[in-house]
């Protein structure tokens, strides 16, 4: 008899406990103090609320991003591209990394189980006939694209697997199907609302990243913590309009960059992502008082991990330490890294964007060519004062301390 593969879902994220005051007075605001629970207080800004954003607070119907996440994890090949690896070995290609990479940028707040089916699934048409390319969409009224291919998946796994045990779902494609990921990234995410395909559970089908072909690099496995990102919430920083700019982020966030070596998520990301607690965001709002702040480096567990300071109703400058670190081997300029949020700004267009210390200085690390060099030296050294003209926002890094922090003096924004 058949039966259901099930995974035993964790308890939601802990309710807000007590209270802690943050920032200097008078500008101490009271948020939940505990990981898991939404950003919340006067640097909680609203914006995009239908789609990846970089909102502080994400939407209903993505998946939750701390606690424990399970992860269906599936293998399609093609009658004109089958397989000639194990399912195992094409799993193996991603995990358990990036099961790790999450849990270290997580400071341990997120606990990724890929649950894999370990068999390929053969779609019942060449690969050409579904019109997967860069862009394709998810259009139920459409006898190709996604949404075709994913009612075939979920026609396959229905009877096998129970879809309301999963948070996320990964398709991972035999890599001999489509394009080299050095000629055409075709890897993408179906996330947050329902696309239209239920399965015979009741849920819909949604939170879905599709893997297609080998990125390149030490840690090649990250194309699948940038896509399940996406389904966390999280914007893609890079442009994809097609704008011939210098990347907005760089490789300071794999929502950019996330090719070649390894790079951690930003600190904002991570406080959106419920991986910091209160006490980790100090919060500047207008009118507020200058005041100084230690920050810990985002690679390192415990302490302050960013300050947040509003200049609009929907934007921000975040400063936070970077230095060398487990996810982020590359950083050849530790020191104060500074960038701008907007979040009624859409996925794609530029949302986040880091401000540059040392403007056309063609960075200083150029060991790898799929890391822009221009911003690895973006970062902030004691002595080192950013002012926005528009606001009067500023921060000046004091100094590097002996343990590794960072004292920094901020002016919040004019009212």
């Amino acid at each position: 008899m058949k039966h259901k593969v099930s995974a035993v879902l964790a308890a939601g994220a802990a309710t807000a406990a007590a209270a802690i005051a943050l920032g200097s007075p008078p500008s101490a605001v009271a948020i939940p103090s505990v990981p898991g629970a939404p950003p919340s207080g006067p640097c909680a800004l609203r914006g995009i609320s239908d789609d990846v954003a970089e909102s502080a607070e994400t939407p209903a119907g993505f998946s939750r991003s701390s606690g424990t996440v399970e992860a269906l994890t599936l293998f399609i090949d093609f009658p004109d591209a089958r397989a000639t690896m194990s399912p195992r070995d094409r799993f193996a290609e991603f995990f358990p990394a990036a099961t790790d990479y999450f849990r270290t940028s997580s400071y341990g707040r997120l606990t990724y189980h890929p649950r894999p089916l370990l068999r390929w699934i053969r779609m019942s048409r060449p690969l050409a006939a579904y019109g997967i390319q860069r862009g394709a969409g998810f259009d139920p009224a459409s006898d190709g694209g996604y949404h075709a291919l994913s009612r075939e998946v979920v026609r396959a796994v229905d009877p096998l697997v129970d879809f309301r045990d999963y948070d996320v779902i990964n398709i991972i494609a035999t890599p001999n199907a489509g394009p080299p990921a050095t000629r055409t990234v075709l890897s993408v995410t179906f996330s947050g609302g329902d696309m239209g395909l239920r399965t015979a559970d009741g849920v819909p089908f949604r939170n879905a990243s599709f893997i297609w072909s080998r990125q390149t690099g030490a840690s090649a496995f990250r194309v699948l913590n940038h896509e399940n990102a996406h389904s966390f919430g999280l914007p893609d920083l890079y442009f994809t309009d097609g704008r011939d700019a210098p990347p907005p982020a760089g490789h300071w966030d794999p929502m950019d960059e996330d090719w070649g070596p390894s790079n951690d998520f930003v600190g904002w990301h991570k406080w959106k992502l419920g991986w910091l607690s209160a006490d980790q965001v100090h919060c500047v709002p207008h009118r507020g008082t200058p005041g100084e702040h230690t920050l810990t480096p985002v690679s390192a567990r415990g302490g302050t991990k960013i300050v947040v300071i509003p200049t609009s109703p929907h934007t921000a400058l975040v400063a936070e330490a970077r230095t060398r670190g487990l996810l982020d081997p590359t950083v050849c300029r530790p020191g104060i890294l500074i960038y701008r949020v907007a979040t009624h700004v859409p996925s794609g267009r530029g949302p986040l964007r880091i401000v540059d210390a040392t403007p056309h200085s063609g960075g200083c690390y150029r060991d790898n060519k799929y890391v822009d060099p221009e911003l690895t030296d973006a970062t902030f050294r004691p002595g080192d004062t950013y002012t926005d003209r528009t606001t009067g926002a500023a921060v000046t890094v004091l100094t590097e301390n002996p343990d590794g922090t960072y004292r920094v003096r901020v002016t919040p924004a004019r009212a």
